[in-house]
C-alpha cells in the first residue's frame, strides 16, 4: 500500500502538470518569491525558509465569503475541520496532519489568541468571518520553538491588517443572503493619513436560520422532542490603529469584539429544545518595531478575555439548568531580529502567558484556577547566495504548573535554482494542559505535558505557470493529552504516531483557465486505553481523520471581469466515537461539489453567486449529527 504512496509522491515532484496547488485559485506565479512573516516572525521569501508555509492570498478569500472559515482552511493540504460543514456555530476542531484538536496555534496578526475557557484551549474560529480577513498564512509542522505551547502540528496566522493602503479614506461595503435564512453584512472603513497614521475599523454581522444540528436517523422510537432548525447569529466589530512615530519607531494598537449565539441540540441523535450557547471574547492590545541599523526590535502585548454561557430550560422535561463559563488571558513578548551580516539572522525572545478560568454551573463552581509560562528562545537564520539556507533554534520554557521543558528547530533547505527548492526539518514540540484539563470536575492536576518529534522533507517546484509542491513528515507524541470515557478524567496515554504525504500544485493554461489541488494521505497510530472498555489498545488510525483527502479547484475568466469556479472536496472513510462502551463508527466515504462566479459590473462594484454542496449530498463529518444540504447565497460588493 505504502509503495503506491511513494510513487504518486515520485510522480507529483516530477513538475508533472497534473499536479496543481489549492493555495491560489485564480492565479499562479513564483510562490517562492513571497514574502512570509509567520516561519521566522520577521518578512522572508518562501525560496529563504526550509518550513513548509500555505499562503492564502486576498484574492482566495475574496472569493470564500459564503463559507465559515473552517471550511476555507479545510481546503487545504493537511488540514481538516470537524464541524465546519456542520450547522452554523457547531464547534470547529482544526486537525492538521493527523494532530488532534488544541494542538494547531492560531495567530491574529503574528499574536497568539487563547480561549482558557475551552477545554483545549484553542480560540474559537467561529468568532472570525471570512470577510474580516486580508491573507491567511499557515505554517505546518512543529513550531513551539517559534511560538511555543499548542504549536505541536502547525500554526494559522490570520492577518487582517491591510498592508497596501494609500489614501486618506477607503470604504468597503458588502451584503449577501440565500436560504435557510442566511445573510451576512460587512462594513469596512480604512485608510492612510500623512504617510504616518493608518487606520482600519470593520463590522460584520451574520445570520442564519439553519438546520437541526442533530439527526433523527435513528428511528426505533418517536421523540418526545422535536428536531427544530437550530438557528445561528454573529457579531464582530473591530480596529487597527498604526503610527509611525520616526522613521525609526512606528507603534500599533488594536481590538476585536466579537460574539455569536446559537441553538444548540442536547447531543448525538438527540434533539433538544430551548437549550442555546452564546460566546463572547474581547481583544485588544499594542505594540512597537524600532528599527537601529542593523536590528528591529518588536515588542506585543495582548489582553483577552472569553464567556461561554450554556442554558437549557427544558429536554426532555428536564428542568432549568445553565453553565458559564469566564476566562481571561494575557500575552507579553519582545524579540529582536539581528542582521549580523554574511547571509547570517539571529533572533531572540522571550514571551510571558498567563491563563485564568472561572465555572459556575448547576453541579458546582470552581475557581481560583491559573497558570503562567514564561519562555526564551533563539534562531539563527542563514540564507546565502549559492542557495543553502537553513535555521537553527531553541527555546526554554518555564510553566508554573510542570515545570520546565525545551525544544529544538533544525530546517536546512536548498534553492537549487530558481524554480526547485529542496527542504528538510526535525523538530520538538510540546502542548501544556489547559486549565480545564487541569481543574474542572475532569481534570487531573497530575497531567504531564504532551511532547512530541516531528521529522519532514520535501521538493517544490514553481515558474510562471506551474507550481507543485511534496511532502512527506512523520511525528511522534508521548505523553498525549485525551479524555477517559470510563474514569471521566482527563489522562495521558503513552504514544501516537502519524505519517503522511501532503501534494499540492496549480496551473494555468490557455489564458483563461486555471486549474489546482492538492491530495493527503494520512496514517495514524495510536496506544492508549480503548474506547470500549477499560483495557489499553492500539489503534491504526485518530478519530475523525481521513487517511485520503482531495480537493480540485477548476477556474476560468471567459471574458473580462467574470469568473467562475467548481470546487471538489472528498474524504475517505473516517472513524467516531460511537458512544459510551460502544466501538467505534465509520464514517463513509463522501464527496461534495461548491461552485462560485463573480462579475465586476463597474470599477467599484462587484456581484457574486457561491454554492455548498450543490447536488445536496447527504453525507456525515460528526457521528450523530447533521452536515450542510445544499446552499445558495448571492451578494455585492462595494468598494470606494
Amino acid at each position: 500500500m505504502i509503495s503506491k504512496h511513494w510513487a504518486f509522491l515520485l510522480l507529483s515532484v516530477t513538475g508533472s502538470v497534473s499536479a496543481f496547488s489549492q493555495s491560489t485559485k485564480d492565479s499562479t506565479g513564483k510562490q517562492l518569491d513571497q514574502v512570509i512573516v509567520t516561519a521566522t516572525k520577521y518578512p522572508v521569501k518562501q525560496s529563504q525558509t526550509g518550513k513548509v508555509v500555505i499562503v492564502i492570498t486576498h484574492e482566495e478569500i475574496e472569493k470564500s465569503v459564503g463559507k465559515p472559515l473552517g471550511e476555507l482552511l479545510g481546503e487545504q493540504a493537511g488540514i481538516i475541520v470537524s464541524g465546519s460543514l456542520n450547522n452554523p456555530g457547531t464547534n470547529q476542531s482544526v486537525f492538521i496532519r493527523g494532530a488532534g484538536s488544541g494542538r494547531a496555534l492560531l495567530l491574529i496578526d503574528g499574536i497568539p489568541v487563547s480561549d482558557p475557557t475551552a477545554t483545549d484551549n484553542s480560540f474559537d474560529i467561529n468568532l472570525i468571518p471570512v470577510t474580516m480577513i486580508e491573507r491567511i498564512e499557515i505554517s505546518k509542522g512543529a513550531q513551539s520553538t517559534l511560538y511555543g505551547s499548542d504549536a505541536i502540528a502547525g500554526v494559522i496566522n490570520i492577518i487582517t491588517i491591510k498592508s497596501d493602503v494609500k489614501t486618506p479614506f477607503n470604504a468597503k461595503v458588502s451584503g449577501s443572503g440565500g436560504n435557510y435564512g442566511v445573510y451576512n453584512a460587512n462594513a469596512q472603513v480604512f485608510g492612510k493619513v500623512a504617510d504616518q497614521l493608518t487606520y482600519n475599523v470593520r463590522y460584520n454581522h451574520d445570520h442564519s436560520s439553519g438546520f437541526p444540528t442533530a439527526t433523527d436517523t435513528f428511528k426505533t422510537a418517536p421523540s418526545p422532542v422535536p428536531f427544530l432548525n437550530d438557528g445561528f447569529k454573529s457579531d464582530l466589530v473591530a480596529g487597527n490603529l498604526g503610527w509611525n512615530a520616526t522613521s525609526a519607531l512606528a507603534v500599533k494598537g488594536f481590538f476585536q469584539y466579537s460574539q455569536y449565539s446559537t441553538d444548540i441540540d442536547y447531543g448525538a441523535f438527540t434533539p433538544a429544545v430551548d437549550y442555546t450557547s452564546k460566546t463572547k471574547s474581547l481583544l485588544a492590545g499594542g505594540g512597537f518595531t524600532y528599527k537601529l541599523a542593523n536590528t528591529t526590535i518588536t515588542g506585543n502585548y495582548r489582553y483577552g478575555t472569553s464567556q461561554l454561557q450554556l442554558l437549557e430550560d427544558s429536554v426532555y422535561g428536564q428542568s432549568y439548568y445553565t453553565d458559564h463559563y469566564v476566562g481571561t488571558s494575557q500575552y507579553l513578548e519582545m524579540f529582536a531580529s539581528t542582521n549580523l551580516g554574511y547571509g547570517f539572522t539571529l533572533l531572540n525572545g522571550a514571551d510571558y502567558r498567563y491563563a485564568a478560568m472561572h465555572e459556575a454551573s448547576n453541579y458546582g463552581d470552581f475557581s481560583d484556577t491559573s497558570v503562567s509560562q514564561t519562555s526564551m528562545y533563539s534562531s539563527l537564520l542563514y540564507s546565502g547566495k549559492s542557495g543553502l539556507s537553513a535555521e537553527l533554534g531553541g527555546r526554554l520554557n518555564t510553566d508554573s504548573r510542570y515545570g520546565s521543558n525545551y525544544t529544538y528547530t533544525f530546517n536546512p533547505a536548498w534553492l537549487i535554482d530558481p524554480n526547485w527548492k529542496i527542504y528538510g526539518s526535525i523538530a520538538t514540540a510540546f502542548k501544556a494542559p489547559t486549565l480545564y484539563q487541569l481543574y474542572s470536575p475532569y481534570g487531573d492536576p497530575s497531567l504531564l505535558p504532551e511532547t512530541s518529534k516531528s521529522y519532514e522533507g520535501g521538493i517544490q517546484f514553481n515558474n510562471n505557470l506551474l507550481n507543485t509542491r511534496a511532502t512527506y513528515f512523520h511525528r511522534n507524541t508521548k505523553n498525549g493529552i485525551d479524555y477517559n470515557f470510563f474514569t471521566n478524567l482527563y489522562y495521558n496515554y503513552d504514544e501516537e504516531w502519524g505519517n503522511g504525504i501532503e501534494w499540492e500544485g496549480s496551473i494555468k493554461f490557455a489564458k483563461i483557465w486555471s486549474l489546482s489541488a492538492n491530495y493527503t494521505w494520512t496514517k495514524m497510530k495510536q496506544q492508549t486505553q480503548t474506547h470500549e472498555s477499560y483495557d489499553d489498545t492500539t489503534y491504526d488510525y485518530a478519530l475523525r481523520v481521513p487517511e485520503h483527502t482531495v480537493n480540485v479547484t477548476l477556474g476560468v475568466r471567459p471574458v473580462s471581469g467574470l469568473y467562475v469556479s467548481l470546487t471538489s472536496h472528498y474524504e475517505s472513510k473516517r472513524y467516531d466515537i460511537g458512544g459510551y462502551d460502544a466501538p467505534d463508527v465509520v464514517l463513509k466515504p463522501f464527496a461534495i461539489l461548491n461552485g462560485y462566479a463573480e462579475y465586476k459590473v463597474v470599477t467599484h462594484l462587484k456581484i457574486f453567486v457561491e454554492a455548498r454542496n450543490i447536488f445536496d449530498k447527504k453525507f456525515v463529518t460528526v457521528y450523530g449529527f447533521n452536515s450542510i444540504p445544499a446552499m445558495f447565497t448571492a451578494g455585492a460588493t462595494v468598494e470606494l
